[in-house]
This record gives C-alpha cells, structure tokens and sequence, in this order.
C-alpha cells in the first residue's frame, strides 16, 4: 500500500548525498538472525544536506583517526577490540567535503543521530558547526567515564572542549504529529520549516533520533542503527540476541525495529537509510568514498 509522503510530512526540500568515514567489522550473524558466521563490513555512513537557506549540514560524521587515539588506553582499548576499525586519513568527512570543494568551517550544523563513537570522532573537524541532538541521548552519557562509557560506546574525549556551548538540543515544543496512520505518530520539526524531520528510534542508544527529509525527488528516512542492513527490515530480520548486550534498551530497540518494517511496508517510496548497510555503501556511496 503506497502513500503520499512529501506533501503530507516533509515540507520544504533539500539536496542530500552520502559518504562513509571508515568501517568496522563483526561477525555477520551477531547483526542479523540468519546471516554468516563471516566477518563482514559495516560502514561509518553520514551524510551531507544542503539547505536552500541553512547551507551545510551533516547528518553524523564517521570514524575519524581520533578513535584511535581515544581506544589506545584501558579500558577504552576494549572498544577496538570488540569491533575492528578500518580506516584511512582521506576517509574522513572533512577530507571528503575539501575534495568536493567545501571547507570543513562552512558546515553549519552537525545534526546527532546519537553519541557512539562512529557517529561522533569527526566532531571536531567542525568548529563553526552547532550542533543539534536530543537532550535525552546526551544525558545518557555526559556523566559517564572508564568502563561506564565504554559499554554505553561513549569515548569523551571525542567531543570538542567547547561542545556544549555550541549545542543546540532539540526544542521540544518543536513536536508534531505526523500523519494518521504513519508507523511514528510523531516527529520534531528541527528547523522549524518543515525540511527536516527527527524521529524517535531509541533501543540501541538511549534518545537515538532517525530523519526525514525529501529532496524532491526522493524521501529518505535516516534511521542510524535502528536497523544495521536494509535486508534486516525488509525481511523483518532481528538481530542476534547478543547483540542486545550493546543495546540500551532491547524492548525499545525492537518497537523501533517493527515500525521500520512497518514503514516499509506501508510507504516503499521512502528510501530507509541505515548507517552501517554495506548495500547502501554500494549503492549511493561514490567509489571514492568506499575502501
């Protein structure tokens, strides 16, 4: 059953492309019910948006080679180990964008999917960049260190010095209900203009946010680790039980997981974008963004 999606939920449109900073590797199997015991490569995907009246804007950053530095030391050092990275200097995204013309200090705003290292390491690179995240997702990590933040995939120090003074959480007066029937009830309107809408998907990390958007030919929805692979949703594919021992919350992790199947099934126009799926790194990545 198809609906109309742009009219009725994204409002003004704007121009997206996607990059990946570096990947990580496990176990097949662990991220979906049937895969392989092979190990296999999950992307760092982000993307970039153009607002016709924002200009620049990133959606997540990547691996950058501060992970490294970050994961060097105990017991930082165990988030290495339990997922592989893989990466190279012309990967990151501020490396990326200087290719395609566009300095790292024209970015204006970075929006948060949530805090785990993959999302965050290329924070830094960005120091005009405000950046715009759920309250919740922060607070859920903000006071953590040692071991602590290493099972909530938090690495501190992967956050500029002056992070919250260039912080913009979200304005929850910024609600709004999204169409009867659609599988979220509602959204949060970011900017205020209809363009690009943050939805809830938490479960992997608390306050996590997926985003719609439309760039008049397409509509995306986001959805960060709401899902690791597009074959996941489309054949209502869960992951391992193991892999609920990163999770935040495995009943929260499994709603948002059934209404992106649910999204899916109602509305197959929208391109869901997960941020670790190798066949969106195939796809839409371009080959010089791909390892």
């Amino acid at each position: 059953m198809q609906h109309g999606t742009k009219s009725n939920i994204v409002k003004v449109d704007v121009m997206c492309s996607f990059m990946a900073a570096g990947y990580c590797t496990h176990t097949e199997r662990v991220t979906i019910r049937d895969g392989s015991l092979q190990t296999v490569r999950f992307p760092a995907l982000f993307a970039l948006i153009q607002h016709p009246r924002l200009g620049y804007i990133l959606f997540d950053t990547g691996y950058t080679e501060r992970f490294f530095h970050e994961t060097s030391k105990w017991p930082f050092s165990l988030y290495a180990r339990m997922t592989p990275v893989f990466y190279k200097t012309e990967e990151s995204a501020a490396y990326q964008l200087r290719q395609q013309g566009i300095a790292p200090e024209e970015i204006g705003y970075i929006i948060l999917s949530h805090f785990h290292a993959d999302h965050v390491a290329g924070l830094q690179d960005f120091p005009n960049a405000r950046f715009l995240y759920s309250q919740e997702a922060y607070d859920a990590v903000r006071h953590r260190s040692g071991w602590k933040a290493v099972i909530a995939g938090y690495l501190p120090g992967l956050l500029p010095s002056d992070f919250e003074a260039r912080s913009q959480p979200f304005d929850e007066t910024q609600r709004i209900d999204l169409p009867e029937g659609f599988p979220f009830s509602r959204g949060l309107d970011i900017l205020g203009d209809g363009s690009l809408i943050a939805v809830d998907v938490p479960g992997h990390a608390t306050g996590q946010i997926g985003l719609l958007l439309s760039t008049g030919s397409e509509t995306y929805f986001l959805c960060a680790d709401a899902v690791w692979s597009s074959r996941a949703y489309r054949e209502h594919l869960l992951p391992h039980r193991l892999a609920g021992i990163i999770m935040a919350d495995r009943h929260q992790y499994q709603e948002s997981f059934a209404r992106i199947y649910q999204l899916h099934k109602q509305y197959p126009d929208i391109r869901i974008i997960p941020s670790h799926c190798s066949e969106v790194w195939e796809e839409l990545v371009p080959r010089g963004g791909r390892s």
